[in-house]
């Protein structure tokens, strides 16, 4: 056995010789309060007689009701080289709204317009010249009109409801009206609730005449919309498990259809909020209008098809988190299927007759689209001040009868960047990179039409900005656009304008 061991402690007294200070708080250094104002006004001029403007107005009533209002007006009087038509374009956009907030109830109504006017300078020279192009009148004028309203409840089964209606049309005798309604509701059945989307979309339309002129295109159809989904969560598990019911009633052909599509994700954090695996697959009735077509590419002629886009399904899987505190990834992957999905597509040269039948606007064709594509995105933010979000995306494509998915381009990615430098100095840029696209372009003056497909090179663009705050209301600031003066075409045969100055300032207010 082992020896059993004994330890003495021998204490004695023994007078202390430290004596503790006093604590005494160490000085910070206390930044000045940043005065904040619910107002601002923004104007700017630069190259190309560019003139930009925003005012946004915000106003409490009392504590419970406040009103608004938001105007913008962007427009250039251009100056590409080599073109043979004005390339101005002028954009407005007016907004005013009211809102209050009740203790179970908070609802909101707005109203808006908007007035855009855009050239098709696009005419494909040659074989066109300058004598053509003087007898055209390439402006083409949209206008809008939208009223609508949301409201969100507190302890209800139903959680939100909001209605839209919009009014678009243009120039050339288009026209078409679009109506939206949308609740989400909590259906209880035995001891659990139901999240159910219901949605109601009408859309009708018309233009004056087809593109060869010989009648013209009516459009409208009404959707009924059901999106039950029932949620779970377990330990770190995230599940919802939906299905998603259209109805469909094309009121121009007079066909009814019922759709069935998959809503279901899932979330699974692997190692806390440093990787989180997820995935889903989803589908549903798009609803194509008049109104994007033309926000997405305004070069359209007013001759366009237009009918929804069945998106079969969305399969993704990704893998998202943080790498540290101050910085955060996403990589995804996916695949979907999409029937009559819209594409744009250079329409035919046609010469005399109309003024955007030059190769100078684009049409709508519609095609069975698979699609697969895998993405990344990492995101830096740094006390606030330092901002970094890079996104990179690539893309593939099969269609059914189409000879390419026109104009999607193979490769996008971004850069955008936010640094604040002191309390005064402030700086920002964003660069993009598009791939390449293809399009067709046609022969002229033969029996029967020929094309042959093209292809739209890729380009980079870089913007950035500076400004300085002069004091709590007056900031100053100047743009650059375009920076490296690429020559490039988003769309075929419309080249953009080269690198771009503008210098403003900011006020911002109270009243």
């Amino acid at each position: 056995t082992k020896k059993e061991v004994k330890y003495n402690i021998f204490s004695f007294p023994v007078a202390s010789t430290f004596t503790p200070a006093k604590g005494k708080a160490a000085d910070v250094e206390k930044a000045k309060p940043v005065k904040l104002f619910d107002n601002y006004a923004t104007l700017g001029v630069g190259t190309y007689t560019t003139i930009l403007g925003e005012v946004y107005l915000n106003h409490a009533l009392s504590r419970s009701e406040s009103v608004g209002g938001y105007f913008s007006h962007h427009s250039s009087q251009g100056g590409i080289d080599g073109l043979l038509t004005d390339d101005k374009f002028y954009k407005t956009k007016l907004n005013a709204n009211y809102s209050q907030k009740q203790r179970d109830l908070s609802w909101r109504v707005e109203a808006g317009f908007e007035h855009q006017i855009f050239n098709w300078y696009g005419i494909a020279n040659p074989p066109y010249d300058q004598t053509d192009a003087n007898a055209l009148d390439v402006k083409h004028t949209f206008y809008g009109i939208h009223v609508g309203g949301d409201l969100n409840f507190e302890d209800t089964y139903i959680n939100s409801g909001s209605v839209l209606f919009r009014r678009f049309g243009d120039n050339q005798g288009s026209g078409e009206n679009h109506f939206t309604a949308k609740a989400v509701v909590d259906v209880p059945i035995a001891d659990e609730e139901i999240s159910t989307g219901v949605h109601i979309d009408y859309l009708g339309g018309s233009f004056d005449k087809n593109y060869y002129n010989t009648g013209d295109i009516n459009y409208g159809n009404f959707q009924v919309g059901l999106s039950p989904t029932y949620q779970m969560i377990q330990d770190d598990w995230t599940l919802n498990l939906g299905v998603s019911l259209y109805y469909l009633n094309d009121t121009e052909a007079g066909r009814n259809k019922f759709y069935i599509y998959p809503n279901m994700t899932a979330t699974y954090r692997v190692v806390s909020d440093v990787l989180i695996a997820y995935g889903g697959i989803e589908g549903g009735l798009i609803q194509n209008t008049y109104h994007n077509f033309a926000n997405e590419n305004p070069f359209v002629s007013p001759t366009l098809y237009v009918m929804p886009t069945d998106k079969q399904y969305d399969v993704y899987v990704g893998l998202k988190g943080k790498l540290s505190n101050n910085m955060s990834y996403n990589i995804s992957g996916n695949y979907k299927a999409e029937r009559s999905k819209a594409l744009y597509k250079n329409n035919e040269l046609l010469g005399a007759g109309e003024d955007y039948t030059f190769g100078n606007s684009f049409g709508i064709v519609y095609d069975d689209v698979s699609t697969y594509g895998i993405a990344g995105e990492l995101n830096v933010d740094v006390n606030r001040n330092f901002t970094l979000t890079l996104k990179g995306e690539y893309f593939g494509y099969s269609t059914d009868l189409e000879a390419e998915a026109w104009n999607l381009p193979d490769f996008k990615a971004s850069l955008f960047l936010d640094y604040q430098i002191d309390e005064h100095w402030f700086a920002g840029a964003n660069l993009f990179y598009v791939g390449e696209r293809k399009d067709l372009y046609f022969y002229p003056n033969l029996v029967l039409p020929v094309s042959e497909v093209v292809t739209l090179d890729s380009y980079f663009d870089a913007n950035a900005h500076v400004g300085y705050h002069v004091n709590d209301r007056w900031s100053v600031f100047l743009k650059g656009n375009n920076l490296a003066n690429n020559d490039y075409q988003r769309w075929q045969n419309y080249p953009v304008q080269g690198i771009q100055v503008l210098a403003g300032a900011t006020y911002k207010f109270d009243f």
